[in-house]
């Protein structure tokens, strides 16, 4: 894969929760609502304060969602990410 954002964008792999709950209760993928947390897989040149490999919590309906070599991406932008986790 090859991207680079753009602006003040970066480049994100949302993290997959598991789909049992803790009873061993399996959840169906239309029952859940998508991760709001991922790792950061590229960054613009402009952005300083977030760096590849940066687990972000990020905004409920912010992003555009990308398909880059048969994988899930979204591309946020700086405002939409709200933290990052240490």
């Amino acid at each position: 894969m090859n991207f680079q954002p753009l602006g003040k964008r970066v480049l994100v792999k949302r993290v997959e929760e598991t789909k049992t709950t803790a009873s061993g209760i399996i959840i169906p993928d239309n029952a859940k609502e998508k991760p709001l947390n991922g790792e950061v897989v590229a960054v613009s040149k402009e952005v300083e304060d977030i760096k590849a490999g940066d687990k972000v919590v990020f905004a409920k309906y912010g992003g555009s969602e990308i398909k880059l070599d048969n994988e899930e991406y979204l591309v946020l932008n700086t405002d939409d990410i709200l933290g990052i986790l240490k």
